[in-house]
């Protein structure tokens, strides 16, 4: 049977993020490279609104790595005033912005097979897709983790739902750079180190935890 995606010829960037994927697998929490990543967007419209900038950090052995980061902004097609309130990018500012594929190009380069990180991540990563489908591109094939679902994990908060800002608050994480990517990516790569030293607190979490449902055994 015909593989459009083993047969279509994509582009060597892509290519080698495919690669990525061949090297065995890590099982640890403290082996593993995760990538705790945000964007800021015109709006919420998964199909016609775009991401104005994307923010990241990695995370490796318990331990947020500044110097493994990412932070680029994007040139706006999509401008509304209306959200300028929030995120602060201006259309015109001072910040260097890079096209769409060019900043798609360097965060798949930049994310290679690390698990990815974000609150309310489902958001994030369809913008992401969103953007690839706009140059031909499948979605990510990246594993991925909502801290919003892991704070579930913990002993009776199963039907808690809260946003960043009201779990910063509960963990004392300072709110600096909030609706920044760069800022909200840092805020819940703390968030995530916190929760899941407190879920190592109440049993055993291993890595394969990390990825169960509500409907699974394990951390419910």
């Amino acid at each position: 049977m015909f593989n459009f995606f083993t047969n279509k010829k994509f582009p060597y960037f892509w290519k080698e993020y495919l690669k990525t994927f061949k090297q065995k697998p890590t099982k640890t929490i403290e082996a593993t490279r995760f990538i705790v990543f945000d964007t800021e967007t015109t709006g919420l419209d998964i199909v016609n609104d775009r991401i104005l900038s994307i923010g990241a950090v990695a995370i490796f052995n318990n331990t947020i790595d500044v110097a493994d980061s990412f932070e680029m902004y994007l040139k706006q097609h999509e401008f509304k005033a209306e959200t300028v309130e929030i995120h602060g990018i201006l259309k015109d500012g001072s910040l260097k912005k890079y096209s769409e594929k060019v900043a798609l190009e360097k965060f798949i380069n930049y994310l290679g097979n690390a698990v990815l990180v974000a609150h309310h991540a489902a958001f994030d990563i369809e913008m992401i897709n969103a953007a690839l489908k706009r140059i031909d591109l499948p979605k990510l094939k990246n594993k991925s983790i909502d801290t919003g679902v892991l704070y579930k994990k913990l002993a009776g908060k199963k039907d808690n739902h809260f946003n960043l800002d009201v779990l910063s608050t509960e963990f004392n994480i300072p709110k600096h750079d909030r609706h920044t990517a760069s800022g909200d990516a840092y805020i819940t790569a703390l968030l995530f180190l916190k929760i899941i030293s407190k879920l190592k607190k109440e049993r055993s979490v291993h890595f394969s935890d990390l990825f169960r449902n509500s409907n699974n055994k394990g951390l419910i």
